[in-house]
C-alpha cells in the first residue's frame, strides 16, 4: 500500500510540472497576440496571470516532492530539485515583470 501512495504522489508532480509548462507556453502564446493587438496599459495581463498559475503550479509540484519524497533526509535532493526551485523564481520574477510592464502607458 505505502507504493501505491508513493504513484500518486509521483503522479501529482508530474501533472503539476506539466501543467506548468502548459501555462508557460500559453503565456508566451499570450504574450505574442497581446504584443500586437491590445493597446499599452492592458497588453501583459493575461500573460502574467499565466506567468502565476506556472508559477504556482512548479511551487506546488517542488513542494510535494520535497514533503514526501525527502521527508526523512537530509543533504543533496539532487539536480532536479534544484532546478525546480530555479524555475519558481524565474517565473515569478517574470510574473512580476509583466505586471509591472502592464502599468507602463509611454
Amino acid at each position: 500500500m505505502f507504493s501505491y501512495l508513493m504513484t500518486d504522489y509521483l503522479q501529482a508532480v508530474q501533472a503539476c510540472s506539466i501543467l506548468a509548462c502548459v501555462f508557460s507556453g500559453i503565456g508566451l502564446f499570450v504574450f505574442l497576440a497581446q504584443l500586437f493587438t491590445l493597446p499599452k496599459g492592458k497588453r501583459f495581463i493575461l500573460t502574467g496571470v499565466f506567468q502565476l498559475l506556472s508559477c504556482l503550479c512548479i511551487m506546488i509540484a517542488a513542494s510535494i516532492y520535497t514533503d514526501i519524497f525527502h521527508k526523512n533526509e537530509s543533504g543533496w535532493y539532487g539536480p532536479s530539485f534544484i532546478i525546480a526551485w530555479i524555475a519558481f523564481a524565474f517565473t515569478f520574477i517574470s510574473c512580476i515583470i509583466y505586471f509591472i510592464l502592464r502599468k507602463k502607458t509611454t
